[in-house]
């Protein structure tokens, strides 16, 4: 798994600058014409959704030659505590972002045979997204799965949807009712 964070000096940017800057920042993708690999980001985390959209990810990668990363973001402020109880607090973290990581990998590779690549970020969510789509010039599409609920389609599908959060790749939402079958006929 890689790792990587965001520099201190994109996450001390006020709200209203940090737009400007996150879509300023990305370098030109590098195509299959250049001898790139178009690779889908899929997001990581707790929520039962994120299952559909990895599952997209690797079918579409899979599909189309490509490469599918799997990035999970360990939260800032999971960490204010005393220097001693935040290191451990941070070791665990990190090991139950490589668990949930190494889960994920490998229920693709027995589904749909292709070995995915795992990132494991600190930072905020959206931030981190940005800085990898900026250091993996390969990553051409963003998938998201919608939640399930009737509050909406989901706190990070909401915040991309928002003015904030605007990606300099195209982004695609995943229904979450989506079955395996339906994903791989859709691929």
């Amino acid at each position: 798994m890689r790792r990587g964070g965001g520099d201190s000096a994109s996450r001390h940017l006020v709200a209203g600058h940090r737009r400007c800057h996150l879509a300023a920042m990305v370098s030109k993708r590098i195509g299959r014409d250049a001898g790139g690999k178009r690779k889908f980001l899929a997001i990581i985390d707790d929520t039962p959704e994120c299952m559909r959209a990895a599952a997209y990810a690797a079918q579409r990668a899979k599909a189309s030659g490509g490469g599918a990363v799997l990035l999970y973001v360990i939260e800032p402020g999971d960490f204010q505590h005393w220097l001693g109880v935040e290191k451990i607090m941070r070791a665990e973290a990190n090991e139950e972002a490589e668990a949930r990581l190494g889960k994920v990998a490998d229920e693709l590779r027995e589904a749909v045979g292709i070995e995915p690549e795992g990132v494991v970020r600190e930072g905020t969510v959206i931030e981190q997204i940005h800085a990898l789509i900026e250091a993996d010039r390969e990553i051409a599409i963003l998938v998201l799965a919608a939640g399930e609920a009737n509050e909406g389609p989901g706190p990070l599908v909401s915040a991309v949807a928002g003015k904030g959060a605007a990606f300099p790749i195209p982004v695609t939402i995943v229904p979450a009712t989506l079955t395996d079958e339906d994903i791989q006929s859709l691929c």
